[in-house]
């Protein structure tokens, strides 16, 4: 029986990164309005309620770490190093994806201007990132042992998740991260 769920599981995985395989270079290569849902199930020889039984959207396509992202995320701040703060294991890890992407898939930089250059995917990607505040403040409650609805733990969530949007297109980018951060790490330190 454990076998058949495993194998289930794995058909499952298979399937939907052959969509979002097929999805994400179609977008490259057409741009992603001048791709339809039926073109990516095509792609991926699914039909289209299959593709619909995995991604709940079209721009959902274009995210599909989506849960993995979350998790790493969590577990930069619940597996940081001994003496480490919150702010510097987040930070840490936010660096830390912006380099292993890039050196991991040429594309990445194509990916980038599509999600930026097309409105409805820029958009959903904000909301889906911001979306991870409620799971990245509980993780600091519970490290910190303060309440689970701590105002300066979800202040803290949220100012994290939003750095990467303040300092996008910056030419001193990761600067600008290490500063925000100082500021969360240290507080305001200006009259």
């Amino acid at each position: 029986m454990t076998e058949t769920v495993g194998r289930r599981e794995r058909k499952k995985a298979a399937t939907r990164k052959a969509l979002a395989d097929a999805a994400l270079e179609l977008f490259l290569e057409r741009g992603y309005d001048q791709v339809s849902v039926k073109d990516v199930a095509e792609a991926a020889d699914v039909s289209t309620t299959t593709l619909f039984k995995h991604f709940p959207s079209k721009e959902a396509l274009v995210f599909d770490e989506d849960a993995d992202r979350e998790a790493a995320l969590v577990a930069a701040v619940r597996e940081r190093q001994p003496g480490q703060s919150i702010p510097q294991a987040l930070l840490g890890w936010l660096k830390g994806i912006q380099l292993s992407g890039r050196a991991e898939d040429p594309r990445l930089a194509h990916f980038i201007r599509l999600v930026q250059e097309t409105p409805a995917l820029n958009e959903y990607g904000r909301r889906m990132w911001l979306r991870h505040e409620a799971v990245l403040s509980q993780a600091i409650a519970e490290e910190v042992g303060a309440p689970a609805d701590d105002i300066a733990c979800a202040a803290l969530a949220r100012f994290a998740l939003d750095a990467p949007f303040l300092v996008h297109g910056r030419a001193e980018g990761g600067q600008a991260l290490d500063r925000i951060f100082e500021l969360l790490e240290r507080g305001w330190d200006f009259p």
